[in-house]
């Protein structure tokens, strides 16, 4: 046995059993360090190279958790086990910035080879999600949408309240949240939200936060 040192792993995951489960199958067949963390605890824990999110959510739920990691913890790879998803829903988790997506009823064998090759710098995914994201030019980069050229960023075309709504947006948070946040109603955010996706001609509020993202990272360097 070598004295290598072994990459950290977050197990995230409802069910406690289940975390252990998680827990011993990446150390038994991936040769990692791994622990079941609380999703929170994930924000806190030092030394990760990935998490592995075990999430029986909606979509939009799990790609605010992917928003939020990316902001808050951008070297921490995620990946996603969940229900299963159609190619594109899986294609939008990814564009979110997860790194991989699993089954839930994924085998020993494939949650440690995805492991193995996200920490490796790829992504795992449907065969013909790859193809996708092959196609797009995101496959082998961080999941980020392409900025483009010089143009008008999303903060310079929004409103000052709708710049509040996408900062809350930023922040992972949903439409009641944002709501109770600013002391409005939610059809009022949706509202907000509805004007922004025309004034950027973004597809969906996934786009858009990931727009938003990429420019102030682009800003700040």
């Amino acid at each position: 046995m070598t004295n290598e040192v072994k990459a950290q792993i977050g197990v995230v995951a409802a069910d406690s059993l289940r975390s252990m489960g998680l827990v011993a199958i990446l150390e038994e067949t991936a040769g990692v360090e791994a622990a079941a963390l609380k999703l929170e605890g994930v924000f806190a824990a030092e030394g990760l190279a990935l998490v592995l999110l075990d999430m029986q959510e909606p979509l939009e739920t799990i790609l605010q958790t992917i928003l939020r990691l990316r902001r808050e913890r951008p070297t921490v790879k995620p990946v996603v086990m969940g229900d299963p998803l159609t190619p594109e829903q899986i294609q939008a988790v990814i564009g979110a910035g997860a790194k991989g997506f699993l089954l839930r009823s994924a085998g020993e064998n494939e949650i440690s080879m995805a492991v193995e090759i996200v920490l490796d710098g790829s992504i795992w995914a449907p065969r013909k999600v790859l193809a996708r994201l092959v196609e797009a030019g995101t496959a082998g980069s961080d999941g980020a949408a392409p900025t483009g050229g010089k143009t008008e960023s999303v903060e310079e075309m929004v409103t000052g309240r709708e710049r509040e709504v996408l900062h809350l947006l930023m922040n992972g948070r949903s439409n009641r949240e944002i709501a109770a946040a600013m002391g409005i109603e939610q059809a009022t955010v949706k509202a907000h939200l509805g004007r922004m996706l025309r004034k950027t001609r973004a597809k969906n509020r996934v786009e858009l936060t990931l727009r938003a993202m990429e420019e102030r990272t682009v800003d700040e360097e």
